[in-house]
Parts: structure tokens; C-alpha cells; sequence
């Protein structure tokens, strides 16, 4: 009798030169279809650093107008409670005044609003603040710029004599006054 010989038999492979294809792909799908959020902050032009032994101007306390964002959220135009939805308006009042009204601003030019948050005030809040205030200077350079040249502030070429002729007209002079501590 002869005995055969049992062959040897090779494991069982599963293919993987695909794999790392297969892993590449996942790899791409999920980068394409995840969102990142980034903060963008907030954009604002800051003047030039003054002089060390520089006074600052005198500024008449009807020229500027106060705004406190309390730690609650709560608005006080000139010490008075106010809704946010109320800013725009009273902001538009105080800078296009021209001397009418003599609590208020002397001029556009003149006009300074300055906005003070407490350091525990809501972020939201705050923005919602700054757009309410920087949307009153908006609508009055719109509507100056319409009945000088017909066309919308953001119409107007950037840089041109036009817009610069509106920015003169309307100075966009907000104060942010350093935080207050708040309670701990």
C-alpha cells in the first residue's frame, strides 16, 4: 500500500490591494461632506495708536451716546431700558439729528456712539448689538446716497469719489469701551 502524500495546502488569502483604495475613498468622503466651523470674529477698523502724551479730544456728552449691554443681556440706552430691536432707530435719531433736538447730537460728524459691555454679557447679544448700530449707519448713508446719485451706498463704487463723498457725510464713529469686570 501506498500512502500518498497529504498536499500541503496554502491558507486562504483575502485580497487586499483594494483595501487601501477603498480606505481612500472613505477617507475623501468624509472630508468633502464634513462642515468646519471656523469664528470668523468681528471686522472693525481700529484707529491709529494716539500719541503717549496726547489728550484726547474734549467730546460734549450730547455728542456721544451711550450704550450698556448689562451681564444679562439687557440694553440701557442712556442709563434707560431698551429693546434691541429699538437701537437701530434711536442710533439713527441721535446721529442725523443736525442740531434739532438739543439732547441730541450736534451733527453726523460729531456723533459718537459708544457701545459697554459688562464681561459676562451674552456674545449674542453683543453682536446683535454692534449690527443694530452699525445698521443705523447703513440705512443713512443708503438714504443719503440715494438722493445724491440714485443708487445705494453699496451700489456705489468701492473707493470712489461718490462713496467717500457719503462716509464724509456720515462718519461711522463707534466707541467700545473697555469691559467692566462684573460680579464674580
Amino acid at each position: 500500500m501506498l500512502m500518498k502524500k497529504k498536499q500541503r495546502r496554502e491558507g486562504g488569502e483575502i485580497p487586499s490591494s483594494s483595501l487601501a483604495d477603498v480606505a481612500f475613498l472613505l477617507l475623501i468622503f468624509f472630508l468633502v461632506t464634513t462642515t468646519i466651523n471656523v469664528d470668523t470674529g468681528i471686522g472693525l477698523v481700529l484707529p491709529p495708536p494716539p500719541d503717549p502724551g496726547q489728550q484726547p479730544p474734549p467730546i460734549k456728552d450730547k455728542n456721544l451716546l451711550k450704550i450698556l449691554v448689562n451681564a444679562q443681556g439687557m440694553v440701557l440706552i442712556e442709563d434707560k431700558p431698551s429693546a434691541i430691536n429699538q437701537v437701530k432707530q434711536k442710533v439713527m435719531d441721535f446721529v442725523d439729528n443736525h442740531g434739532k433736538d438739543p439732547n441730541l447730537s450736534d451733527s453726523p460728524e460729531k456723533a459718537i456712539v459708544s457701545i459697554k459691555t459688562d464681561r459676562k454679557t451674552p456674545y449674542e447679544t453683543y453682536i446683535d448689538m454692534l449690527d443694530e448700530v452699525k445698521g443705523a449707519y447703513r440705512e443713512l448713508r443708503d438714504k443719503a446716497s440715494m438722493a445724491q446719485f440714485g443708487k445705494k451706498y453699496g451700489q456705489l463704487e468701492d473707493n470712489s469719489d461718490q462713496q467717500q463723498e457719503i462716509k464724509d457725510m456720515y462718519p461711522q464713529k463707534i466707541s467700545i469701551a473697555e469691559p467692566d469686570e462684573g460680579a464674580n
